[in-house]
């Protein structure tokens, strides 16, 4: 039974329950995607995965990141209700999954996919390693540090300002409505996920940060790739110095462990970053073992 067939059958049986318990079951099944306009006919989809970022351009559409497939039906399908106008570029900020695996969904509706040239590699690769190729939509379109081109009245830019979170992150600007989708170059209050294995590096990722805040300006609102529970996808530049100090204090910290001689599974015992105590929940070791990793490398 499909899910929305189902809602509609389970209504027929809230005359049956309190008030409370109708309210309760409303909203159990309620769609778990959310549409929000931001600026200019900029908006964000938020459902599972990373940050989705759209233009309704009467141009066509463009839509940053996909998140799965199912998701990125969810996404098709609300944005043809809000434009009736075809999609003509799907951009990604990175090759992860959550980012990406949704691209499936976009074969022969949109006119091309673009990303970094290192983005591509990595998704091929990791398309590859896990038997996934034909699950995959890959860009048809790379550039290599900077890309530009008008859709309707916005003018969209692409930035890759060196290994962050992966060796092929970009910052996707759109120049009219001030918007910059940072992808998961910002996690907010949220650690974050360091993949080694695709080129990340810790200080680099710091000095990406700085260059972003010196390319952009105080009014430009930035759309993250993830956020901590209470904490939102959207932000500005002081959630950037937040983010950025946040990888200093990762790396200062398991600097000075070191040299006082813990040894990686002690270090790891950790439970807070000193300096960046917003940081908090799960998934502390993440950054722990990349910062340690990339400090003991020889």
């Amino acid at each position: 039974m499909q899910r929305r067939t189902f809602i509609r059958n389970t209504a027929l049986t809230l005359g049956a329950l309190s008030f409370t318990q109708q309210n309760l079951l409303a909203a159990l099944f309620e769609d778990l995607w959310k549409i929000t306009m931001l600026r200019n006919d900029v908006g964000i989809f938020e459902e599972r995965g990373g940050t989705i970022a759209f233009l309704l351009s009467k141009k066509g559409i463009v839509v940053v990141d996909s998140q799965f497939p199912d998701q990125s039906k969810h996404l098709i399908d609300e944005l043809k209700k809000l434009s009736e106008n075809p999609f003509k570029l799907l951009i990604n900020t990175h090759h992860h999954g959550d980012h990406s695996g949704g691209n499936i969904s976009f074969k022969g509706i949109v006119e091309h996919v673009l990303a970094h040239e290192n983005s591509k590699i990595n998704q091929e690769k990791s398309a590859k390693q896990n038997k996934s190729e034909d699950k995959q939509l890959y860009p048809d379109q790379t550039y290599t540090n900077t890309w530009c081109q008008k859709v309707g009245k916005e003018k969209i830019c692409l930035y890759h300002f060196g290994a962050g979170h992966t060796n092929g992150d970009s910052f996707i600007h759109f120049e009219h409505a001030n918007i910059v989708h940072c992808g998961d170059l910002l996690f907010n209050r949220r650690h974050p996920y360091v993949d080694r294995g695709a080129g990340a590096n810790m200080k680099s990722w710091i000095d990406v940060l700085n260059k972003a805040l010196d390319k952009f300006d105080k009014q430009t609102m930035y759309v993250f790739g993830h956020a901590a529970t209470g904490y939102k996808v959207t932000g500005t530049a002081d959630d950037l110095n937040k983010f950025r100090d946040y990888l200093g204090n990762v790396l200062t910290f398991t600097e000075a462990e070191i040299k006082a001689g813990k040894t990686k599974e002690e270090f790891l015992k950790a439970t807070a970053i000193p300096g960046s105590d917003e940081w908090k929940g799960d998934g502390i070791q993440r950054p722990l073992m990349a910062a340690y990793e990339e400090l003991t490398a020889k």
